[in-house]
């Protein structure tokens, strides 16, 4: 067979694979038991309503359509697909509980494993419960409570930093908090994780590698473009370049590069603590950071040589810890202080209770031991959610249940929905933490004095932590909930303190995009990138 006949064959060949994929895809579409709920119609032929849902604020379009549509619709993604989006407790539940069924999209796992490698964020079934269960002790409350020393340090670090920066001449006390948070918690991550000192609060920015890859990972943008989405969809179709790909390829090797370095340095350490003779015995080691007990509990004689991590699957957990237990604190706390801007008289009833206490240094149990601070922390989370949602791809054919019945097109009542392989459902965080249905007509607004009282539907939520979706729930609820918690309140407790908040721009111009996690942008500014800008003023202390 010559050259030429080679080539024909490998085309042809590749030609008939893909309209039969193709055929396939839009055969399970156009067949989809999905197709029978009501729902927003379809505006873009390429796009669906992705490009509503991208130019809308996060997830607000999708409440509209809950009112409109019913708690169970279906709409269009890319190229006409079928997504089911749900905010039925019942349905939620069960997806969430039967994790080795529905998974992250494929597409996503590759976009989040070119930045995380595969940890826990993003491995499945097995191999995310044998990270899991070896990751466990190192997030604890007990670990948790020996770290909030570190937590409020660099809190008082920040504070410092901050009556300095704007008190400067010129300044009139306005400051941009989000990158000034986005420092002080790589700084955490960097002593809480590894034991390691990043110094980003201290440092140029422009000189600290981290600091560069998060803002390079994390940047927000203002449109949404094709290519990352084939990518994500298709895998042949990854060598396409995109834009920031050259940025995000520093990135990524920065992170894996001090990653090594940090292993490295832990391991090193681990060994020079060792007091057993050679064995790796649960007592062996005195360092208390992440990683050394990731670790210890990794390389301990309780676990078989079978089950433990291999050194890249550790290593993997490196730029997780970083990413998470980083980024999602530093938004959190950013939109705690926004909201607290726009309800005066919350952050003035939120400071007379953190002044009653007599240090600046309080234990985990003293910061849990203060009602409205935790009252305004679980608000936040609720209304403001660093993440607004998360995709699932069935793995298999099942039967969702509902707990609310639906309509479909044709009036038939439906108390279940059949979902076969393939299909795309949306977990909606932030509109089920906002659901009227659960938390009333007013549950788009900040009042922390809800939680005073918490509706009884609120129970159904099927969340790990505080009656809402923020940290997910099942076996795949995120591991570090109880870090960002306190370390928020450490947060919160020291700057509400210290200053008085006012919002440096009107409050119609913050906007949320996200990329991985919602960021402020200025509606007026979007080119000058993720932002929050607040003014500081002292607080007087009689």
């Amino acid at each position: 067979m010559g050259y030429q006949q080679i080539v024909v064959s490998l085309l042809t060949t590749l030609g008939l694979y893909v309209i039969y994929k193709l055929f396939r895809f839009f055969y399970n579409n156009l067949t989809s038991p999905l197709r029978v709920l009501p729902g927003p119609p379809s505006v873009s032929i390429i796009y669906g309503n992705l490009k509503q849902i991208w130019e809308a604020e996060n997830s607000v379009l999708h409440e509209k359509w809950v009112e409109e549509y019913g708690s169970t619709i279906t709409y269009k993604g890319f190229i006409g697909m079928n997504r089911l989006y749900t905010t039925d407790t019942k349905a939620i539940n069960h997806v969430l509980m039967n994790s080795y069924i529905y998974q992250k999209p494929e597409g996503a796992r590759y976009n989040l494993s070119r930045i995380l490698g595969n940890g826990v964020l993003v491995v499945e079934e097995d191999k995310h419960k044998q990270q899991r269960r070896i990751m466990n002790p190192a997030f604890g409350a007990a670990q948790i409570r020996e770290l909030t020393e570190i937590f409020v340090e660099k809190s008082i670090q920040l504070r410092d930093i901050w009556a300095a920066e704007s008190s400067k001449e010129g300044s009139n006390g306005r400051l941009d908090v989000l990158s000034w948070l986005s420092k002080m918690t790589l700084d955490v991550i960097g002593l809480a994780g590894f034991n390691y000192q990043f110094e980003a609060l201290t440092n140029d920015p422009k000189e600290n590698e981290l600091n560069r890859a998060f803002s390079t990972i994390f940047r927000s943008g203002t449109k949404m473009t094709l290519i990352p989405m084939l990518r994500g969809m298709v895998p042949v179709l990854r060598f396409l370049p995109a834009e920031r790909d050259a940025e995000a390829k520093i990135a990524a090797e920065n992170m894996a590069r001090i990653g090594q370095r940090l292993l490295r340095d832990s391991k090193a350490a681990v060994a020079a603590d060792e007091e057993t003779g050679g064995k790796f015995e649960k007592s062996a080691f005195k360092r208390r950071d992440l990683l050394s007990l990731l670790l210890r509990a990794n390389m301990s004689t309780d676990l078989p040589p079978s089950q433990r991590m291999t050194d890249d699957d550790v290593l993997a957990q490196v730029p997780t810890f970083l990413v998470a237990g980083h980024e999602t604190t530093s938004t959190a706390t950013t939109w705690a202080l926004f909201a607290l801007t726009q309800s005066p008289e919350v952050q003035d009833k939120l400071r007379k209770e953190l002044l009653t206490v007599g240090t600046d240094n309080p234990t985990m149990d003293e910061l849990n031991a203060l009602p409205y601070l935790d009252a305004v922390v679980r608000e936040t989370l609720r209304v403001h959610p660093p993440v607004a949602s998360t995709m699932r791809v069935a793995t298999e054919d099942d039967i969702l249940p509902l707990g609310e019945p639906v309509k479909d097109k044709s009036g038939n009542v439906l108390d279940s929905i059949k979902v076969k392989k393939g299909q795309t459902l949306l977990i909606p965080i932030l509109a089920l933490n906002r659901s009227k249905a659960i938390w009333g007509d007013d549950a788009s607004e900040f009042k922390p004095e809800r939680w005073e009282n918490v509706p009884e539907a609120a129970a159904a939520i099927p969340g790990v932590w505080g009656n809402m979706m923020t940290f997910l729930g099942g076996p795949r609820a995120c591991i570090g909930y109880r870090f960002s918690l306190v370390e928020t309140k450490a947060l919160l407790f020291t700057l509400i303190r210290a200053f008085e908040f006012e919002l440096a721009v009107p409050s119609d111009d913050i906007i949320k995009k996200a990329a991985i996690v919602q960021r402020p942008l200025l509606k007026s500014d979007p080119k000058a990138g993720n932002q929050m800008p607040l003014i500081l003023k002292p607080v007087q202390r009689g």
